[in-house]
């Protein structure tokens, strides 16, 4: 269905190249012109996706603004991309993101413009192109290809040690697609054994799940691509070196928009392919995620650096997002999607926060700041705001999320519920103690009396964060009700298939002549 009648999810993806066309045939010492037809091209990309926000229809979970072409016929490849409730304000939030962090790389990135301004445009079409594929070739294909410019952007304008971080962010990412072609490959030509037809339509695969021991092994595939994504605990070290290193776009983005391919991929693929496993291996999930959440923000109380700080906050951010997600219930799985999104605007504000301090001070050591709430207030005011919504504060987008997947850990199991609020108190306080060091405590070093306030540029990038964070805290509904059609039926279709079946029950039936019986559950459709 594509009520616009306009390849309108094809645009937003590929107009991003037009624009590293146009920066080839710009003289590189013109870093003006540079930025500017940069920001142009992200600030169309933003406002032409807003109208799939406004043509939504939240009354189907079927997918919209789909642009599907025969691309392999042979092998049952097809160009095919849509939007669901599931993936509209992923998308939304990428184009946003990238409309902000453009903006902050004007005084940021001073070496290699051109060349930095090209490999942030390639990444907003790979990213996008994950978010909307529902082939699962063509997902592979932009997974892995928005790994290149990231990497390039770690690796070129990253800090002191960004060759090891680089290195590590490679390894962790490729070992993760390794798994995941093997799962994809794997799902496709099982698909085809029960079904004889070959096909990589994420919806026509979820259509009939696998029988059970097979699940398993494919669930284990895709959970460690995607673990490693996000990152769950233990999977999770490559993230704080890649953040500390990254420029400060690298981190908004990494953290804004790059982790989420993570969870998004557990909701695209192993829900609802692999719907038995879901309820078998669930409390594993669950489990990981709370230590995630404890872990994550223990490690980040005792930083003493701001940006390694955030980055362990996303660990444990994160957590709420997986509990959500396999509380499988409503509430949880909108407030995971919900974390997503407002993760990415709170913690990406959160690295801009810290990256207009670093510009003007070269430093990210707490013991060097104190007193910048008097220094630069309209900066402090700003920043309190984006550390209360990180902190879930009534009133601002992270409280929504939070509760709802709090509410669906509670109605899942009360102590899945107890563990994860017992988590938001720790994140709380690790959270006001940065903010007390920085803003509240005596200047520590009379380099902070002479700086400036923020500029105009930085006020209008800064203060758009705000007004999203309080729009979504106050009024949610417009997002919840789009998403909500989809939730039901992913769930409907994962609950469907609850009924668990071990290996050992599948043998005993298959020596009592039931394979038929195991077959029609296994293959239980959509």
């Amino acid at each position: 269905m594509n009520q616009l009648h306009f390849p309108i999810l094809s645009f937003i993806t590929f107009w991003p190249l037009l624009g590293v066309f146009i920066l080839l045939f710009i003289n590189r010492k013109n870093e003006a012109a540079i930025r500017i037809v940069t920001f142009v091209f992200m600030l169309v990309n933003f406002l032409v996706s807003t109208l799939l926000y406004f043509h939504f229809d939240p009354t189907t979970w079927q997918p919209q603004f789909v642009d599907k072409i025969p691309w392999i016929s042979s092998l049952g490849i097809n160009y095919y991309l849509g939007i669901d409730g599931l993936s509209l304000f992923l998308v939304l939030l990428t184009t946003f993101l990238s409309v902000v962090g453009q903006l902050s790389t004007w005084s940021a990135i001073k070496d290699k413009v051109k060349e930095f301004n090209i490999i942030f445009l390639l990444l907003l079409t790979g990213m996008l192109g994950v978010f909307e594929s529902l082939d699962a070739f063509l997902f592979y294909v932009f997974w892995e290809f928005e790994l290149i410019p990231m990497y390039l952007m770690i690796g070129i304008w990253g800090g002191p040690h960004r060759v090891f971080a680089t290195m590590k962010f490679f390894l962790y990412t490729f070992t993760g697609s390794v798994f995941m072609l093997v799962a994809i490959m794997a799902t496709y030509f099982l698909f085809h054994h029960y079904t004889g037809i070959y096909t990589f339509d994420m919806f026509q695969l979820a259509s009939h799940p696998l029988p059970y021991n097979l699940q398993f092994w494919l669930f284990l595939a895709f959970f460690i691509a995607f673990a490693i994504k996000v990152p769950m605990f233990p999977f999770h070290t490559w993230l704080p070196w890649a953040h500390v290193e990254a420029p400060t776009v690298g981190s908004v983005i990494l953290a804004g928009v790059l982790l989420k391919m993570g969870t998004y991929g557990f909701l695209r693929f192993n829900l609802p392919m692999f719907p038995n496993m879901v309820h078998t291996l669930g409390i594993v999930v669950i489990v990981l995620a709370i230590i995630a959440i404890f872990y994550g923000a223990m490690v980040a109380m005792v930083q003493p650096d701001w940006k390694k700080l955030v980055a362990y906050s996303s660990v444990s951010h994160l957590g709420y997002a997986m509990i959500g997600m396999f509380a499988l219930n409503s509430q949880g799985m909108e407030g995971s999607i919900m974390e997503m999104v407002n993760h990415g605007i709170s913690t990406g504000a959160l690295f801009l926060m810290v990256g207009i301090l670093y510009e003007r001070r070269h430093t990210r050591l707490f013991s060097e700041y104190g007193g910048i709430a008097a220094i630069m207030p309209r900066f402090a005011v700003l920043a309190g705001i984006i550390t209360l919504s990180s902190l879930g504060l009534p009133g601002t987008n992270g409280f929504i999320s939070e509760i709802l997947c709090l509410i669906g850990a509670f109605k899942a199991n009360i102590w899945y519920g107890i563990l994860a609020a017992g988590g938001a108190v720790v994140s709380a306080i690790y959270l006001l103690m940065m903010f007390q060091k920085v803003f509240y405590v005596k200047t520590r070093n009379v380099k902070n009396l002479g700086l400036k306030d923020l500029d105009l540029r930085e006020t209008f990038y800064m203060g758009i964060c705000v007004v999203v964070i309080l729009w979504i805290g106050i009024y949610p509904n417009p997002l919840l009700s789009r998403m909500h059609v989809s939730v039901e039926h992913l769930l409907q279709h994962v609950n469907s298939h609850s009924e668990q079946i071990t290996i050992k029950d599948v043998d005993k039936n298959l020596a009592c002549g039931k394979l038929v019986k195991i077959n029609a559950i296994s293959r239980g459709g959509l």
